[in-house]
């Protein structure tokens, strides 16, 4: 059966919705990792526990950020090879990044391992909590070979535009996840280290089942072991469309651990409720992140078959999918966001506190709906630079210090902090429309140009 789609044809709103359905239920089920670790945690362990996975998890999702980042510079490149017919090429990009993310996660590996504890303690890690947490760090560390080895497969697969495969990987992953965070956590009482365990395990399954299946399935172009080579040029083509985004994600991410130090000076319970929300939060991107994910893939191969207007169209309908879901949780969140906070915790005090910190937080996942596809649109042309400017400009210039503002107005509620991401959002947004003119201009120049032109300037721009 024919998994991979050719995102240059057919209706852009239903090819849209072919890739990003079956990308947002993987992205549903990866992220139940975390969010089972800190359910179970929650079940049977007490606010220290909890605090130090939701911390630890934070630690991780900004170095799942860095490798999500970098392999995107695979995907859209694969997209766009795939776009201009370019099998030759797309097998030379898949050879070379083999060789590169090899060196790449294993020298985070690397690092990880040896600073997990000074992490924690820059972490400002509630006293409670610092066991926890580095046990947590540690053996996640572990496992950064095959996150990183995982998503190198996925993007492979994402670029030649099958969405469908990794779907089942992950939710593998996922089924050995929550069976071993109830055997290790629930039964064992390993705590937080027992949840990472459960993580790293799923994640090594996950990564050889997928490795198998590439291995067995092949490609629908000539791929031999001679193309396995780290070829310089084309690392450095994946480097310089990957590193943008990944550096973005980092600081972003890094923009996250300076608030969770901000709140985590405010005390156990409140360390807890922000852990509890950036999990709900991560839920609720998944459908725009899935959608502007989809958005990439698409303009990227459009853009190498020299199809701008089919861009376009690409980019309005991601918008207007993505909005549905933005808008729909954030209407739930202000009248009943009790009924979302529950689920990862049953202390009254860190639902009450998480309660207030959702009603603002979830004004974002409108404003995102809108950015997320602009980013991927952007990028799908080989431009991850502005993305990542505008994106940094918004988080440290506004969302950080807001913050800290809204922190020292309110030390004993999390209630005004939650209108700070949503508030530095719609600083991206008013940047991103006013670039939107100017690339279209851009665009209209290159509308005559032969596809594998395209491709190999496609960098440059």
């Amino acid at each position: 059966m024919q998994r991979e789609l050719d995102l240059t044809q057919g209706s852009v709103p239903k090819v849209l919705l072919q890739f990003a359905v079956p990308y947002l239920l993987a992205n549903v089920l990866q992220a139940l990792y975390g969010g089972a670790d800190l359910f179970v945690v929650g079940l049977f362990d007490d606010s220290a526990s909890i605090a130090g996975v939701a911390i630890g998890s934070q630690v991780m999702q900004t170095i799942t950020g860095i490798i999500l980042g970098l392999t995107t510079g695979v995907t859209v490149l694969i997209s766009i090879a795939t776009g201009a017919r370019n099998g030759k090429e797309a097998a030379s990009i898949i050879g070379s990044s083999i060789w590169l993310f090899s060196i790449i996660g294993l020298s985070l590996t690397l690092l990880m391992t040896i600073f997990h504890s000074q992490i924690t303690g820059v972490m400002h890690t509630p006293s409670e909590a610092v066991r926890d947490t580095e046990h947590y760090l540690l053996i996640c560390s572990i496992g950064i070979p095959f996150i990183m080895g995982y998503n190198v497969v996925c993007g492979i697969f994402r670029g030649l535009g099958d969405s469908k495969t990794p779907l089942y990987f992950v939710a593998l992953a996922c089924v050995i996840n929550i069976l071993l965070d109830f055997i290790l956590v629930g039964m064992v009482h390993l705590r937080a280290a027992g949840a990472a365990i459960a993580t790293v395990v799923s994640q090594a399954v996950s990564f050889m089942a997928a490795v198998y299946f590439l291995y067995r399935k092949g490609f629908h172009f000539e791929f031999t072991r001679r193309h396995i080579r780290l070829n310089k040029y084309l690392s450095m083509r994946i480097l310089t469309l990957g590193a943008p985004i990944a550096l973005q994600d980092a600081l972003i991410n890094v923009s996250f651990l300076l608030i969770t130090v901000i709140v985590n000076q405010m005390g156990v319970t409140a360390s807890a409720s922000l852990g509890v929300v950036e999990k709900i939060i991560v839920f609720a991107m998944l459908p725009p992140a899935a959608i502007s994910s989809a958005v990439a893939a698409m303009t990227a191969q459009n853009y190498g078959a020299g199809e701008t207007g089919r861009m376009l169209l690409c980019l309005r309908s991601g918008i207007g999918t993505a909005l549905i879901f933005g808008v729909a949780f954030c209407l739930y969140s202000q009248f009943s966001p009790e009924t979302f906070v529950g689920i990862f915790s049953n202390d009254a005090a860190v639902i009450a506190m998480a309660a207030e910190y959702l009603r603002g937080y979830s004004i974002d996942c409108i404003m995102v709906s809108f950015v997320f596809c602009f980013n991927s649109y952007f990028s799908g042309q080989g431009n991850s630079w502005f993305p990542m400017l505008h994106s940094l400009i918004a988080t440290f210039l506004f969302r950080i210090p807001l913050s800290w503002i809204f922190s020292r107005i309110d030390s004993s509620s999390l209630f005004l902090m939650g209108f700070a991401p949503p508030m530095a959002t719609i600083v991206s947004l008013i940047i991103c429309f006013w670039y939107l003119r100017k690339n279209k201009r851009q665009l209209d120049r290159f509308k005559t140009a032969h596809a594998p032109r395209i491709t190999s300037q496609g960098m440059s721009n």
